[in-house]
């Protein structure tokens, strides 16, 4: 397996600005991914005109999104607790990867990137791919 430095100065992921150029409002993005979580946990039910999701591609979706929104919060409010929720999110979101690569949609792997705070160059690199392809699991 080709390993990226830890220092993730080799990953071509895109800058922030980038990634989340197409996410929805950090309040409306708030609002959404709690209500993936409510629906994964079955606190809420999923409206019954959306047709049925893969229950994998549901939850890397809800990983994904609840990792990016982390990120970004990390990146308007860099304290220790925000970059901290960020990596914890990142990695959750690494681990699924790890179990489910055919999943994954950008160019680095999830083993590309050993370094926790390298690995929200992953979130951001999978974030976009998954705008790109349309949002695929929601």
């Amino acid at each position: 397996m080709n390993v990226t430095p830890n220092s993730g100065e080799g990953i071509s992921a895109p800058p922030p600005h980038e990634a989340y150029a197409h996410a929805p409002d950090l309040r409306r993005e708030i609002h959404q991914v709690l209500a993936l979580g409510a629906e994964r946990d079955g606190r809420q039910a999923r409206p019954v005109i959306v047709p049925p999701v893969d229950a994998t591609a549901a939850e890397r979706t809800w990983r994904l999104r609840r990792a990016a929104l982390m990120d970004r919060m990390a990146l308007d409010d860099p304290g220790p607790g925000p970059v901290a929720a960020a990596a914890e999110t990142a990695e959750r979101l690494v681990l699924h990867d790890r179990r489910h690569p055919d999943l994954v949609a950008g160019p680095h792997r999830p083993d590309a990137i050993t370094l926790a705070p390298s690995r929200r160059l992953y979130v951001r690199q999978e974030y976009a791919a998954w705008t790109a392809a349309g949002r695929p699991g929601t």
